[in-house]
């Protein structure tokens, strides 16, 4: 395994690498090489703590690697890539399905079970075991999705390399993210949630609980919770208005899953939908 020390000295002096610098060359991508087996992450949820930890020293050699190596013509097929990494391969190995359209960059990892439908998985994601990322969806770098996952047809989870401390997005084991909801800047979905189809969750758009009008932290959906895009009256100088928010619409206990026909009838109830 590398040493984060070296990533480190060779960020210092980045300004003077260049693509023959051959060693430093090698040692970036050992690093993504080994996110890339999933044997490293840039982030992890600290269980004691429950907040995200962010190894930026990873995303340093992620930044560096686009300094030491130039632009080179790929040729999939019919398809031709102009990229300065190439796409990730051995699919079949790793136990994962890829159907035609899907893709994901080098040093992007994923779990076994992973279905790939016509999709885009950037570097330093990490998808977990057994998780569907549906048609048109976009994982960004970085970004960070857990095992037994549905992120439905046309999501967007937004990734984040610079700053190099930047937190990125976090979606738990279990959730499901409706389709064209995005999840992006940081925001976080817990274990088991249910974001409904066209949700988006920033850390900018406040939360409330149904039940009890209370204001939840932003940019987190509770675990084991159902979310949907909702209105707030604000007053302004120039009028009332409907200001974007999120609703948490219903709640279940740790570990016990929405079944389907209830999770439809929640959201039908609320004008959501998956």
């Amino acid at each position: 395994m590398v040493n984060p020390v070296e990533i480190e000295a060779l960020y210092e002096r980045r300004s003077s690498l260049s693509p023959e610098d051959v060693d430093a060359r090698a040692l970036v991508f050992d690093v993504l090489a080994e996110l890339d087996r999933g044997a490293i992450r840039v982030a992890e949820v600290d269980p004691a703590s429950d907040t995200v930890v962010v190894h930026d020293w990873i995303k340093k050699a992620i930044l560096l690697s686009f300094r030491l190596r130039g632009l080179t013509t790929h040729t999939v097929g019919p398809f031709e890539f102009v990229d300065r990494l190439p796409l990730k391969r051995d699919y079949a190995r790793a136990g994962v399905r890829v159907v035609p359209g899907g893709s994901a960059r080098f040093g992007a990892y994923l779990g076994p079970g992973v279905t790939l439908m016509p999709s885009y998985v950037n570097i330093g994601a990490f998808v977990g075991a057994e998780t569907m990322v549906d048609t048109w969806v976009t994982v960004g770098s970085c970004a960070q999705v857990g095992e037994r996952v549905h992120l439905s047809g046309g999501v967007g989870i937004g990734g984040v390399l610079e700053p190099p401390q930047a937190v990125p997005v976090v979606v738990g084991d279990d959730a499901f993210i409706g389709s064209r909801a995005m999840v992006v800047e940081g925001a976080r979905v817990g274990d088991g949630a249910v974001v409904g189809a066209g949700t988006i969750v920033t850390p900018t758009i406040p939360i409330y609980d149904l039940a009890t009008g209370a204001e939840l932290t932003r940019g987190y959906i509770p675990a084991w919770s159902v979310a949907v895009s909702g209105t707030r009256l604000r007053e302004t100088p120039g009028g009332s208005f409907g200001m974007s928010c999120i609703l948490i619409v219903s709640r279940l206990e740790p570990g016990r899953r929405h079944e389907k026909t209830e999770l439809n009838e929640i959201l039908r109830d609320h004008g959501a939908g998956l």
